[in-house]
């Protein structure tokens, strides 16, 4: 009975070993231990090895004592040692990447003709025919800049001409109207792939990119350019990819990454990445998706690649130039411009410089002078993004009685075209029937609506059959209303960004426009800190007689 006993206990004891080393070696949390933990652990691990001709030795208690000559040590797993050992021999060391000298003739910044910018006869023959002769500010800076190969960030006032500037040295380069060597035309290659991918956080700023797009290359070949935005029929938008062959592909990051999910997407040839409002794309609610199309829209730049490297299938992309776009430019966008780019520069009207300027690293100290410089930029840029030809009011009311004086000021400043501004979407409705109720024609716009009725709603709009357009901040970025001349902010914005992008929607393109942003008295310190921080006179008035009265600031304290 005594050696039945001890035969088992050492089977088990040498099962138990065993299986213990198969785990050690394969446990991820043992592997990142320090060594001297691992060594410690290692003293008390032990691989029983019993001969063969103790096998059919007779057995006893004595024969399972620990013995010296049948004991092996296990070898600790070292997975930096492996990693090194294993590194291919044609993998070389990557030199240091060189910094790109920025080269720009600044005489370009005050261009009269889009002839002076050196765009292609085609491309000009096209803008001529829709009316578009005189480039912006913006437009003489960006378009030598992106033309000369530079990643780029874009920042100006809303309704200065971004979305232009980045389109136009696009279609330099890409579809029929591009730059043709020999001066003679060209057929389109039927194999070409998509050349561009531009991501916007909306499908309203998504659909107006391509109508742009399709304004511009005419109604022959406007089929080059694809949506893909949210909220449309998946099945038709993979259809129309594999019939249309579109070498432009504008969308939402949600849809644009769907679909490449799928494998019926294929970007790994893309030449241009642009990112339109790119502070918003920044949001954690797209991390996922703009994570899949950083990954699989062309590669980033790099330096010079080594003539022996081998590269797999995913590794043979193009080198695709990275735009970013936005009216502000906070550090969270200038940072994600140095990751996702090479010397990547900071275009601004008549001003272009290198972001190595802005701060010295990536990750400043709370108070450091990098990170006061880099704030100083930020505020900077959101005053930028103000157009200059805006009037600022703010005015005192009670809860109960803002929708009385949203109506006020719209006849004493005999506003045609009025968007509302607020932060929640529960209350518009009710705002938009108060309205109804005092005469004036008014909608809501808002996420919860379906797409066909946010395109009829922005149609009615924009022909004047709505006076007064209620929203929250989903309209704030991407709707293009030229003749709006009044934006109403009934629930004060979050910050001086946001109140930026908002006030933006009116003054577009060097018209007049007038923001008023209604508060409480215990609001006026919101107000008072925005305008100190943008740098704009924002005037306390009020509404008497169908007129607007200005007071002083003794007067509202």
């Amino acid at each position: 009975m005594e050696i039945l006993i001890g035969h088992s206990h050492k089977n088990v004891l040498a099962f138990a070993s065993t299986r213990s080393h198969l785990f050690l070696r394969n446990c991820l949390f043992l592997k990142r231990l320090p060594i001297a933990c691992m060594s410690t652990y290692n003293k008390s691990s032990y691989v029983r090895n019993t001969p063969n001709s103790l096998q059919n030795a007779t057995l006893d208690l004595s024969s399972l004592e620990d013995k010296p000559s049948s004991i092996k040590r296990v070898k600790v797993f070292n997975p930096a040692k492996f990693r090194s050992s294993t590194r291919s021999p044609l993998t070389k060391a990557k030199p240091p990447e060189l910094k790109r000298e920025l080269k720009i003739d600044e005489s370009l910044f005050s261009a009269k003709t889009f002839t002076e910018l050196g765009l292609p006869p085609l491309l000009i023959d096209q803008l001529n025919k829709v009316g578009l002769t005189e480039p912006t500010e913006v437009q003489a800076t960006a378009i030598p800049t992106i033309s000369q190969n530079h990643d780029t960030v874009i920042q100006s006032y809303t309704g200065s001409g971004k979305t232009l500037a980045y389109l136009l040295p696009i279609l330099s380069e890409v579809g029929p109207l591009k730059k043709l060597e020999g001066g003679e035309n060209e057929t389109l290659d039927k194999k070409q792939g998509i050349e561009a991918v531009i991501v916007a956080p909306s499908r309203e700023l998504g659909m107006q990119i391509v109508r742009e797009v399709e304004k511009i290359l005419g109604p022959e070949d406007k089929r080059l350019v694809q949506q893909l935005v949210g909220g449309a029929n998946r099945s038709r938008q993979e259809e129309a990819l594999k019939k249309n062959k579109p070498l432009i592909i504008v969308g939402t990051p949600g849809r644009i990454a769907e679909i490449s999910a799928t494998g019926k997407l294929h970007t790994h040839m893309c030449r241009f990445l642009v990112l339109d409002e790119v502070d918003q794309l920044l949001s954690f609610n797209y991390r996922e998706d703009m994570h899949r199309i950083l990954e699989h829209v062309g590669k980033r730049r790099s330096g010079s690649q080594q003539s022996g490297e081998i590269l797999g299938p995913l590794a043979r992309r193009s080198e695709r130039q990275t735009i970013l776009v936005s009216a502000t430019i906070p550090f969270s966008v200038i940072r994600a411009a140095r990751s996702w780019g090479r010397d990547p520069v900071l275009v601004r009207a008549k001003s272009v410089i290198s972001l190595d300027s802005i701060g010295s690293g990536l990750a400043s100290e709370p108070g450091s002078a990098s990170n006061a410089a880099s704030s100083k930029v930020v505020t900077q840029g959101a005053i930028d993004s103000l157009p200059p030809s805006l009037e600022h009011y703010y005015s005192l009311s009670k809860p109960q009685h803002k929708v009385d004086t949203v109506r006020r000021c719209v006849h004493a400043l005999d506003a045609k075209t009025v968007i509302v501004f607020m932060n929640n979407t529960k209350p518009i409705k009710d705002v938009v029937h108060k309205l109804e109720a005092r005469g004036m024609k008014a909608a809501e716009l808002h996420g919860d609506l379906g797409k066909l009725a946010r395109s009829t709603i922005l149609k009615k709009f924009k022909d004047g059959e709505l006076r007064v357009l209620v929203t929250n901040e989903l309209s704030a970025r991407g709707l293009d209303v030229p003749e709006c001349d009044l934006v109403v902010n009934l629930d004060l914005p979050t910050d001086s960004v946001h109140y930026a992008h908002r006030a933006g929607r009116t003054g577009r393109l060097g018209r007049k426009g007038s923001v008023l942003s209604i508060c409480e008295e215990k609001e006026v310190f919101i107000v008072k800190k925005m305008r100190r921080q943008l740098g704009v006179g924002i005037k306390p008035c009020e509404f008497k007689e169908g007129k607007m009265i200005l007071q002083r600031e003794e007067d509202v304290e």
